[in-house]
């Protein structure tokens, strides 16, 4: 069982949901990327998207591609991500990491390359937004054989019969994603989530984590209501773009929102 879908397992099994916060790579300063997810881990989350910088992040919004050019400044490679990922391991052997961008890096560095690699720095999961599965088989095969699970995204418009083959595709949980527009947009519906988050459920077996709209204590209450996991990005990487090389501010006002979004979803 991998540690995604233990992970998972386990927060089912104390009636619990998953945090799930998402940061670049290397953004404000790679100095601060493995301190600050040690940082999260504490403040109560369960699993850590960690962003491959990118240079054309065409589904992220203002906030995440400023984040990305943050990270490139510092001309952060895959290869520097990897290395975040190891180091990480080294104090914490139980979180879930999953890498998440674009196709390129992955595609550039070579697939199996990547697999090797990321299995040795024991990174548990890829998600390229990119890809779908109707064109990620050969990628797919290659995580697997590596103990990588591949994850994918469902949209508000994917219809019952994608949801089975990405579902097909998939390992560790699927990534819906709440609204229609790129990263960082606002308006969260959240019977709407219910409605489709139960029709991805009666279709597809793995947990269902929800990401988009939510950024505050209340929003991740809400949707951990009707779902497996809040998974939360924009709102994460605003504090580190309003505290730009501060990293004591980054560290403590990142771990108040996970603590608050922790306690609202346990209560």
């Amino acid at each position: 069982m991998s540690r995604v879908t233990q992970c998972f397992a386990d927060l089912r099994s104390k009636g619990k949901k998953a945090l799930i916060p998402y940061i670049t790579a290397g953004d404000s300063n790679p100095s601060i990327t493995v301190p600050l997810m040690h940082a999260m881990v504490e403040a109560g989350a369960d699993l850590i998207e960690l962003g491959i910088p990118f240079s054309d992040p065409m589904a992220d919004g203002p906030t995440i591609q400023l984040a990305c050019e943050r990270s490139l400044k510092h001309q952060t490679s895959l290869n520097d991500v990897l290395v975040m990922a190891h180091e990480f391991r080294q104090k914490d052997q139980t979180t879930p990491i999953i890498f998440m961008g674009y196709l390129n890096p992955v595609e550039a560095m070579g697939y199996q390359t990547f697999a090797n690699k990321a299995q040795a720095a024991g990174v548990d999961a890829l998600l390229t937004v990119d890809l779908p599965p109707e064109e990620g088989s050969e990628l797919v095969e290659i995580l697997r054989k590596a103990e990588i699970d591949p994850i994918f995204l469902l949209s508000p418009t994917t219809t019952d019969e994608r949801i089975k083959k990405i579902s097909d595709s998939g390992n560790g949980f699927l990534y819906y994603v709440s609204l229609k527009g790129v990263t960082g947009s606002t308006t969260l519906n959240i019977t709407e989530v219910a409605d489709r988050v139960e029709r991805i459920k009666s279709i597809a077996s793995m947990p269902v984590g929800v990401g988009f709209g939510i950024k505050d204590a209340t929003s991740a209450k809400a949707v951990s209501a009707v779902s497996d996991g809040v998974i939360v990005g924009s709102a994460i990487v605003k504090i580190i773009e309003n505290n730009l090389d501060d990293a004591d501010t980054i560290s403590s006002e990142i771990t108040a929102l996970l603590t608050s979004m922790r306690q609202a979803m346990d209560a």
